[in-house]
């Protein structure tokens, strides 16, 4: 049986939100499956690394008995050695534990994880893990770098600037960059997800105080101008060649809204969905009510992104559409969606077990097909010397 370490947590804002997608949509039906060993692996807020069977409990992170739980536990290692393997010490002194990993599934948000870093570690390991690859996990996750690239394959995106958190020294600079922007404005840090740090911008008076908030977090900001008519929608795509969509989502948020931390993650969608249901299901319109040509224009839009930016695995799209003139623009992508959008994926047919086997099998596959390029060179160059 195979050994699949799943990975969350991590020195992240999404931090908690990690918890939630590797626990409940990650380890649960992977388990269920019964076909590969789980293993849990969390890492904690000052980056320590952890490898238990508790941590598979929910009810650690509730309650904080995570706190004491790694006050006692001992710390992980990873050992790169033909593979990953997870390395700890046991209660004998002098002794230790030793977990050969065959798959990574990494469950991190954000940064530190889902914006590539890991991924890096892992191919250094050359070790299968799933989901898109660290060059565009990078790109995904730079809301910059992203459009820069998708613009170059003649995808449209919102008016935008960008700058460096240290030209807020001169306030003038970011102020006179934007005059040809038209408000309402977003401004947001070019490098989170779960839209932490984004501002909506009506006037030049509130602009500032937006650029604060967004620099708090990240030190690459962008400002984009807020698209009329909107209906902002959401694609989570699956596949490596080829290419599965799930179903077009549409958020039911109010038009003076958007889709910040507390509309995704807080109080069952309270901005505009349902009372009592949690998460995206409780205020989401799946698939979207969308006349016909353009549910299928935004659908292709979306997939042209995911392979624009070289995605494999999964990822989800984030599209905003001017209703009336039937304008799709390129959002954002998220390469890790929270969790998994599962709730997606089960309104198209695919259950929670089947959607975490396959994303197993299409990272094994993507590995396999990495292992026949060629990766060394022979030179006399050393001779030389």
């Amino acid at each position: 049986m195979r050994t699949v370490a799943i990975i969350f947590g991590g020195r992240s804002t999404e931090h908690d939100v990690s918890i939630i997608t590797a626990i409940a949509s990650v380890i649960k039906p992977l388990e269920l499956a019964k076909q590969y060993k789980v293993e849990a692996v969390y890492i904690a807020k000052d980056g320590s690394w952890y490898w238990d069977d508790k941590l598979k409990d929910i009810q650690l992170y509730q309650s904080g008995e995570i706190d004491e739980f790694m006050r006692r536990a001992a710390k992980v290692h990873l050992l790169f050695d033909n593979g990953l393997t997870l390395v700890k010490s046991s209660q004998f002194a002098g002794r230790k534990m030793y977990k050969k990993i065959d798959i990574v599934f990494p469950a991190m948000h954000g940064t530190h994880g889902e914006d590539g870093e890991l991924m890096g570690l892992l191919e250094m390991a050359n070790v299968p893990y799933v989901g898109c690859d660290f060059r565009a996990s990078t790109v995904a996750m730079d809301k910059v770098l992203a459009k820069q690239v998708t613009q170059a394959s003649g995808i449209k995106s919102p008016s935008y600037i960008w700058f460096r958190s240290d030209q807020l020294s001169k306030p003038n600079e970011p102020l006179n960059r934007i005059k040809d922007l038209k408000y309402p404005l977003f401004v947001k840090p070019a490098h989170l997800g779960s839209s932490i740090g984004i501002s909506r911008v009506e006037k030049e008076s509130e602009l500032m105080n937006a650029l604060e908030v967004a620099v708090h977090y990240d030190d690459k900001v962008i400002i984009e101008e807020a698209v009329p008519n909107l209906i902002e929608v959401t694609l989570p795509i699956m596949g490596n060649d080829e290419l599965r969509p799930a179903l077009l989502e549409h958020p039911l948020t109010k038009p003076k809204d958007f889709f910040d931390f507390d509309t995704k993650y807080i109080g069952g969608g309270k901005k505009g969905g349902s009372k009592g249901k949690k998460g995206a299901q409780g205020y989401s319109e799946i698939p979207a009510k969308l006349p016909k040509e353009l549910y299928d224009k935004a659908e292709k839009t979306a997939l042209d992104v995911y392979r624009a930016l070289g995605c494999s695995g999964i990822a989800r799209v984030d599209l905003l559409i001017d209703n009336k003139a039937g304008e799709v623009y390129f959002n954002e992508v998220n390469p890790l969606p929270g969790g998994l959008y599962a709730h997606n994926w089960r309104k198209a047919g695919v259950s929670n077990v089947d959607l975490v086997t396959k994303l197993v099998t299409l990272a094994e596959q993507k590995w396999q097909a990495k292992q026949k390029l060629t990766t060394s060179f022979s030179t006399s160059y050393l001779k030389q010397f």
